[in-house]
């Protein structure tokens, strides 16, 4: 791909379209003529009819299923905000190529093909086997003194997202889930929730890592400290880009490059936890319609989840008060999609069971 600039990536967004609404419509008319009563599956149903409408009407079985992790370093970690040592996201990186992660059991359990990529991990991790290399710099700058990137640095890792797209295109993958790994990024997913949102950096503002009450208290001035720095007292969004660009990550923009990229190729993505759903969140700043090809595998304990799905219109497949990220959430909702998937496909129409249907 030719690096990308501000006006080759409006050129790329111009190109997502929603899938055909003609599509959505037939998939319910089918679901409402199984051998069931009307809408009994529940969200089920829904889930089934948004996903066929993705493919076209014809979804390829058995699913091809993936997930990528995105990790890197956040220069607002040097300001106390984690319970960990910025170090753990290079120690994590290693343990996922050791294959000894949460996401690494979901992963192989749900036979879903785990990409790592290194997008800006304050380490050098050498040439590794199962590690795709793609670093920007070592972890952005601290958003607190200067802004975490320049316009530059963004669109790379902006590109990495799309290019991550472009191998899930080309590898045919339907249904791929996007986590991520890095340490003091709830901080920066915090401060972007709080500012696509309106909402108070106190409400959006969660414990992490698993900090405890004095430090979140910090936390939360640090955020509002953050957005009042870059953005003033109105946080009005007018380059969702900027906000990016100025409090956001590495991985963070890589992986609002890789939901533009999966809409533009219209496949399927579930968005993870807090951070995964903040990048989602910026994508659909960027270009609504990236919302109609996204699932929420679930709704973490972090509190400024919730505003994030409902700013995305999304409701999330489980409920778990998960908050571990890399994917994991997303990974665990895959066969609830792949259930709605198959009772679509497989069960009986009322006419083929020869089964009467419904008074009314």
């Amino acid at each position: 791909m030719t690096a990308i600039n501000a006006e080759l990536l409006c050129e790329f967004i111009d190109e997502i379209v929603a899938p055909d609404p003609v599509w959505l419509t037939q998939a319910r008319t089918h679901l409402d003529n199984l051998t069931k009563p009307l809408g009994s599956l529940g969200r089920l149903e829904d889930i089934a009819a948004r996903f066929v409408a993705i493919s076209k009407g014809n979804p390829d079985w058995p699913l091809n299923k993936a997930v990528y992790v995105l990790a890197a370093d956040h220069g607002i970690a040097a300001e106390g905000v984690s319970a960990y040592p910025k170090d753990v996201t290079q120690q994590m990186v290693l343990n996922f190529l050791r294959e000894g992660a949460a996401i690494n059991v979901l992963a192989r359990m749900h036979q879903a093909e785990l990409t790592i990529v290194d997008v800006g991990v304050d380490a050098a991790f050498g040439d590794l086997p199962g590690l795709l290399n793609r670093k920007v710099r070592s972890g952005t700058r601290n958003m607190l003194h200067e802004a975490a990137m320049t316009e530059g640095e963004m669109l790379r890792a902006l590109q990495i997202g799309l290019e991550l797209a472009d191998s899930a295109h080309e590898n045919r993958q339907t249904l791929i889930a996007v986590g991520e790994m890095g340490i003091g990024n709830t901080t920066s997913a915090s401060a972007i929730t709080a500012v696509l949102t309106g909402q108070p950096p106190a409400a959006v503002t969660g414990k992490g890592t698993g900090i405890d009450a004095k430090t979140l208290e910090h936390k939360v001035r640090v955020v509002d400290t953050v957005i009042q720095k870059h953005l003033g007292k109105s946080h009005q969004v007018s380059d969702p880009l900027d906000v990016l660009r100025r409090i956001g990550g590495l991985e963070i923009a890589a992986m609002v490059g890789l939901f533009l990229g999966a809409s533009r190729y219209q496949i399927a993505v579930i968005t993870d936890g807090f951070i995964s759903t903040a990048a989602a969140a910026l994508a659909r700043a960027v270009e609504p319609r990236v919302c109609e090809y996204l699932f929420a595998g679930h709704c973490s304990k972090e509190p400024g989840h919730r505003f994030l799905l409902e700013y995305l219109g999304l409701e999330p497949i489980l409920t778990l008060d998960m908050r571990l990220g890399e994917g994991t959430g997303a990974v665990l909702a895959m066969p609830i999609i792949e259930s709605a998937i198959r009772l679509y496909t497989n069960m009986a129409t009322f006419a083929s069971a020869g089964v009467s249907v419904a008074n009314l």
